[in-house]
């Protein structure tokens, strides 16, 4: 079973992230900010990964060291269940419709951490999650789980839409990246021969 815990304590955040790369898309989530752990839901659901998050952090200054710790702690924790990436697939894709939004996100669990990323939202705010903090998510988990990863927000009008495919891209192409490639089993998916 690929399934890894992770605590993180800093004087900001205070978090738990547990995975299984080989779930059912079930999850258990408590940030804070209500349309942060709906987000973090699209990836648990269409990323087939069995996500627990648990995060106390200072929301009374704003959620930006929460969404961006949740996504290094998260990071820490797929870089962990994957570990010498053996057998894997290694890249994944995904294009993800919601009416007039579309993105694509495009993962390479390569073992080098990079994050381009190109979303004009539409509003600064969803609720209370700050859309500013999309980026500071996929750089976090970017930088720990040593992926390099695509996002882009080709067309949408309604930014709560605009995210949602985000995530959703998102957890499809994780999903695809981690699934075991049977032809390649037990072969680390490089020409260098270790990632």
């Amino acid at each position: 079973m690929r399934i890894a815990e992770v605590t993180r304590n800093t004087r900001e955040t205070r978090i738990t992230v547990r995975v299984n790369l080989d779930g059912t898309g079930q999850s258990k989530l408590h940030t804070g900010i209500g349309f942060f752990d709906h987000m973090l839901d699209q990836i648990a659901r269409h990323g087939m990964i069995d996500l627990d998050i648990h995060c106390e952090g200072d929301l009374h200054i704003d959620g930006h060291h929460s969404v961006e710790d949740v996504g290094i702690t998260l990071g820490m924790a797929v870089a962990q269940a994957v570990g010498d990436k053996a057998g894997l697939t290694r890249y994944g894709h995904s294009y993800v419709p919601l009416d007039e939004a579309l993105s694509r996100v495009v993962i390479d669990l390569s073992g080098r951490p990079g994050l381009h990323m190109d979303v004009k939202f539409t509003a600064g705010s969803i609720g209370q999650f700050d859309t500013q903090l999309t980026y500071e998510f996929f750089q976090g988990f970017a930088n720990l789980a040593l992926a390099t990863v695509h996002v882009d927000n080709l067309k949408g009008h309604n930014a709560h839409h605009q995210a949602e495919t985000i995530f959703k891209a998102f957890g499809r192409a994780l999903r695809m990246a981690t699934t075991p490639d049977p032809r390649s089993a037990g072969v680390i998916p490089s020409t260098k021969g270790s990632l």
